[in-house]
């Protein structure tokens, strides 16, 4: 159980910073705007402020639901794949963490991966999607993924390969979706207060892509190690005192 909970909180994590990552901060007020065809004037007018908050949530909410169905889908099939080969468990293990590690050293500037290089863009030509609209952008979203948020993904996609059970890969990135859908869906309902403070949150972008790189080193050097396991033991048997 403690195994389980130390996985979720990484995975939790991973989602919030790929939330605050380069590729996805920056665009969060367009892309609101997008989905849900409400303008921030919209928000301010008085007459128009209700039926504005209602359509962003259901928007949101459509948008979310996309996303974390890809997501979930995904976790469910590193899974299997990982069931199926579990024989070689142990050496998928180290090399799952070596990859993790690379993705953080790549997060970090470290180290360049070209295949990482190549940005998957969403292309919308109308103002304001409808109801279907907003669900399938969250699945173009997903399946369309950014560079910098790749390796988050991938290396929650490599723990959800170490899971013995496809529930708990799918529990992860239902986790990691969460991560992902809480400040997303927060943002929806204050966004006129987000874009007054987003010029003064812009310049700590960098700093979030190298915290995310050193959090995933840790995490890819746990795994290879087999430390994650080790430390959910000890809180198991700390927190059963």
């Amino acid at each position: 159980m403690a195994n389980e909970n130390i996985s979720y909180l990484v995975a939790f994590t991973a989602g919030f910073l790929t939330f605050l990552s380069p590729c996805l901060l920056p665009i969060i007020p367009s892309f609101i705007a997008y989905i849900t065809g409400i303008s921030l004037s919209d928000l301010n007018d008085p007459a128009k402020k209700d039926a504005a908050k209602r359509r962003s949530i259901v928007h949101s909410l459509l948008f979310i639901l996309g996303f974390s169905i890809v997501f979930i889908l995904l976790g469910l099939t590193a899974t299997v794949i990982g069931k199926a080969l579990f024989q070689y468990q142990k050496a998928i293990q180290i090399a799952g963490g070596i990859l993790i590690v690379a993705f953080g050293l790549y997060l970090m500037g470290i180290i360049k991966l070209d295949f990482l290089g190549k940005e998957a863009k969403i292309r919308v030509k109308s103002e304001g999607a409808s109801y279907l609209g907003s669900f399938l952008i969250g699945v173009t979203f997903a399946a369309a993924w950014t560079p910098c948020a790749g390796p988050i993904l991938g290396s929650i996609l490599l723990l959800a390969g170490t899971k013995t059970s496809i529930v708990e890969g799918a529990k992860l990135l239902s986790v990691y979706s969460l991560g992902i859908a809480l400040p997303f869906f927060i943002t929806a309902l204050l966004i006129n207060t987000f874009v007054t403070y987003f010029n003064k949150l812009k310049k700590f972008i960098g700093i979030v892509n190298m915290i995310s790189g050193i959090f995933l080193v840790i995490v890819g050097i746990l795994i290879m190690t087999n430390y994650l396991s080790v430390i959910a033991m000890k809180l198991e048997t700390l927190f059963a005192k």
